[in-house]
């Protein structure tokens, strides 16, 4: 018997769905949606209220104004300095000797630097040269570099001119007057070795040109250096008093001036100080603010430009965030409208209702306030709880009023309560980053409040 052929068919197992598997599939749904929810909503951080404050500071670069008198030489020659320059000279004091040979240049050159040892005085007038320039020096200002190495050169070579003036005059070497001219000063002042063309300027006559430095030229007064007769010698600053110039804005000036004096931070060496201001217009239509002086003229007379930065607006008060801060619009309410009901002494108004058979009826209504304007007399109310038109009746009296007039508040969204509840803030000041504010008020807020971060991230009365 011939065996017929069997078909093999694969046998198929029902799917088996447990218990386990639903609720595994469930869970799987659930984190997949949280994820795609957590990534398409914005968070919502709190920030905890603190105590600080925050000092404006504007930087600006000025033009020293000072009186100046420019000396000029008698005599031609090689001169030679014998007084530092910040150093202040009396009426009649040597200042400078012009060697109209070339013996005493000749001579200083010739000499060996062994026989004329600096002192330990002079060597510590060396050292302050080298910490003031150092501890004031940016790369900003690298030309200041070279002024420092004038500075020492001149130094070097006057107390070299001098130890050996005195060698030369106590030996009789040739008779040092008959070949060296003497200069003194004019006048009692502090001696300066630079001109710049602007010794004569007034602050009236400083316009925005001045401060670009395109045409600026200072001209070093070199020891040794060979000068012409009515040629610039040094120059002497002849009053502690002076005063800086520097370009504002109009109403800045204006809110300066009324302080009538302005701290100072000179740049150069942090230095402060106080400055009367006086605001006033030049002939290009700039406002300019002057701020004098009485004391420091002697540190800064080697500059004619200075950075300094004003120290204004210090506040303190609650520390916030500007990224905090909201605006929202209130119901503004008279006064006598708003009272109190219920156990609690819960704030709210008396409105009116009109009943389905025409009758008028009055109910309470419990409504948050938010600030209370002491020279309007009304209160800032909740738009959400009153509607427009709505008719207010006054306890006690029969007089009414319709809900209409609309006004602003700033504030931040407190989040002690769990939910997003606006509060007026007052601010003191303000900068691009944070914002003080006043703190304790009635309606504001308090240290250690949490607000919301971002104001922009929540609605009034928003769960969180």
């Amino acid at each position: 018997m011939a065996q017929g052929t069997r078909r093999i068919r694969r046998y198929r197992k029902p799917l088996n769905l447990n218990i386990g598997m639903l609720i595994f599939g469930a869970v799987l749904v659930y984190v997949v949606v949280c994820i795609v929810l957590y990534f398409q909503t914005s968070h919502i951080v709190g920030y905890e209220v603190q105590e600080g404050s925050l000092s404006a500071s504007y930087i600006y670069r000025g033009i020293a104004i000072r009186q100046e008198v420019v000396v000029t030489a008698q005599d031609a020659g090689y001169v030679n300095y014998f007084v530092r320059e910040g150093e202040r000279v009396s009426l009649g004091g040597l200042v400078y000797a012009v060697d109209e040979t070339g013996r005493l240049k000749e001579y200083l050159e010739n000499t060996v630097q062994d026989e004329n040892a600096l002192d330990p005085r002079e060597l510590l007038e060396f050292r302050s040269e080298a910490i003031s320039f150092v501890g004031s020096f940016t790369l900003k200002d690298f030309e200041r570099v070279y002024e420092f190495k004038n500075t020492i050169r001149n130094t070097l070579l006057r107390l070299t001119s001098s130890n050996i003036l005195e060698s030369i005059q106590a030996a009789g070497e040739g008779q040092a007057d008959d070949f060296l001219s003497y200069g003194t000063a004019v006048r009692s002042g502090i001696v300066a070795y630079w001109t710049d063309g602007y010794e004569d300027l007034t602050p009236e006559a400083v316009t925005a040109d001045l401060f670009s430095e395109k045409d600026y030229e200072k001209k070093q007064l070199a020891i040794h250096e060979l000068i012409t007769a009515g040629e610039a010698a040094y120059k002497l600053s002849t009053d502690e008093n002076w005063s800086l110039v520097i370009p504002v804005e109009t109403q800045e000036g204006i809110r300066l001036e009324a302080e009538e004096y302005v701290k100072v931070r000179f740049l150069k060496n942090q230095y402060e100080s106080w400055g009367a201001a006086k605001l006033f217009y030049n002939e290009d239509g700039n406002a300019y603010l002057q701020l004098s002086f009485t004391n420091s003229m002697l540190t800064f007379v080697s500059d004619r430009f200075l950075d300094v930065e004003l120290l204004l607006d210090s506040e303190t008060g609650l520390k916030i965030p500007n990224s905090s801060i909201a605006e929202r619009e209130f119901y503004l309410v008279p006064e006598a409208f708003l009272t109190k009901s219920g156990e609690n002494g819960d704030d709210g108004v008396i409105r009116q209702r009109y009943q389905e058979d025409g009758t008028v009826s009055t109910e309470f209504v419990k409504t948050e306030v938010y600030q209370f304007d002491q020279g309007t007399g009304e209160y800032y109310l909740d738009v959400g709880v009153l509607e427009p038109g709505a008719v207010l009746v006054q306890p006690d009296s029969q007089s009414t009023y319709t809900v209409s007039r609309k006004a602003s508040l700033i504030g931040v969204y407190n989040m002690n309560k769990g939910y997003a509840d606006f509060r007026q803030i007052t601010i003191l000041y303000q900068n691009e980053e944070y914002a003080i504010v006043q703190s304790n008020t009635r309606y504001g807020l308090n240290v250690y409040d949490y607000i919301v971060l971002d104001a922009q991230a929540v609605t009034d009365k928003q769960f969180l």
